[in-house]
Parts: C-alpha cells; structure tokens; sequence
C-alpha cells in the first residue's frame, strides 16, 4: 500500500440509473505515480466509475474524496468532429486550453506528433488521433489522467508504442493514471494494479495476481495465466507511428 495520500478516494460508492444498479459498493484509491487499469465486460460499469472520479456523475451512496485543487486530464473514448468544419491540431488544442502555442508545440513534441501541428484532425490516423487527444490531457498538467479505452482504433504496433508512452509520462510527472479497457489484451506490464469490476470490484490487484482470481477467472474463462503480461516487452528498437520499426 502507498504511504502517500491518495488523490482520489472512493468508498462504498453506489450509482443508479433508474432500476439498474449500475456501481455497487464500490471502493477505489489512486495514488501519485500509480497507474491502474479497469477490466471487465461491456456493461460492466467501468466508464461510470471513470464519470464519478471526474466528478461528472454523483453516487447515490457512498463518498469520495478528492485532493484539493486536483488536476484532473481526461481523454475521452472518441469525440465526434464535424468533417464539414477542419479544423487543424493546434487550433483543436488551443480550443481544449487556451495556453502558448510554445507549450502547445512542447506538448505535441512530447507525445510524438508536433510534425502534425498544422494538419487538419480528420486527416489523422487512429494512432495519430489518440496521441493529439492525450496531448489535450497533457495540457492541463494534470495529477490525475483518465483514459477511457486510448488504444481504440490503434493497431497491435501503435498499442504497445501508445502504452510504453503512457508509462514515460507517468515516470515524468508522477501523476496517476486510471485507464479503463474491456479488452484484456490491452493490461500492459506497466499496470500497477487491476480492478476487474462487474458493478462491484470482484478482485484487485497487480495482473497476475488478478488473473489467477477465481473471480476473475470466472468472468474471463476465455483467458488463460499469463496473458496480461502481453506488453512484457523489452526492446533496442523504436516503434513509430507510420508502423515503421527502426
């Protein structure tokens, strides 16, 4: 257990959406430099657990407490932009923050992209588009990332190239991160601790741990031990976002 004090702080956290209990009971700490990850089945609860940590969704029991001035940075499953309007990544950042174009261009140099500065967002790649929306995160210099599902519509090489990324910033700035995914493929060695949830929290843990959780095995019976440790992957080469490997 870290011996700071948590950013943010849920306990017996219960929300509902009419009859539908959609949270039950739930607790959950984050702590600086911590990253966890949520699992779980579609329905499982995970993307309104991510809302009341933002504090966008209030329970309907339980508490949660958050650090004083807490800078949250949040990068959404997808944002729908009207094709009809480009509108280029600087201009969709600044729009995010008003801050520097300098400490724009740091950003995107930071998250790899700051050659795209100039280019329309449509025109963006899967890969691409995740890391300008990060970069939106990164902006606000926060304590707390949340990322609901950053690999989505990114291929296995930009994945593994996405997460060990992830993992930098966090060794950079010490904030913690909570990604949320409903594909196990996706839990990366760098996870510090899993929450596989299914309303409530069936087990926690670091991934190897939770994969061998009869909880978890019973939710998951398709997975077999060992495959959390997909991005168990250590290398002397460097994945960019074209697919090229150097």
């Amino acid at each position: 257990m870290p011996t700071t004090t948590p950013l943010v702080s849920l306990h017996q956290v219960t929300v509902r959406y009419g009859d539908h209990e959609a949270l039950s009971n739930v607790d959950m700490e984050l702590y600086p430099g911590q990253i966890v990850t949520l699992v779980g089945p579609n329905g499982a609860g995970k993307s309104t657990l991510a809302r009341v940590v933002l504090g966008s969704i209030k329970p309907h029991s339980g508490s949660i407490k958050r650090k004083k001035k807490l800078r949250i940075g949040y990068m959404p499953q997808s944002i729908k932009l009207d094709d009809s309007l480009p509108i280029t990544v600087d201009r969709f950042l600044w729009l995010g923050k008003s801050c520097s174009k300098a400490k724009r261009m740091a950003i995107l140099n930071r998250v790899g992209v700051a050659h795209l500065a100039s280019r329309a967002v449509q025109q963006l790649s899967g890969g691409e588009w995740q890391r300008v929306l990060l970069a939106r995160a990164l902006l606000r210099s926060p304590d707390l990332l949340v990322l609901d599902e950053p690999a989505q519509g990114v291929d296995i090489t930009g994945q593994d190239a996405l997460y060990g990324l992830l993992k930098e910033v966090r060794d950079e700035i010490q904030c913690a991160i909570l990604l949320i995914s409903h594909d196990l493929h996706l839990v990366m060695a760098a996870t510090d601790k899993v929450l596989c949830l299914h309303q409530h929290v069936c087990c926690a843990g670091t991934p190897d741990v939770v994969e061998q959780d009869p909880a978890f095995r019973a939710l998951f019976p398709q997975h077999q031990p060992g495959n959390l440790a997909l991005y168990q992957h250590h290398h002397d080469h460097e994945h960019h976002l074209d697919g090229i490997i150097e």
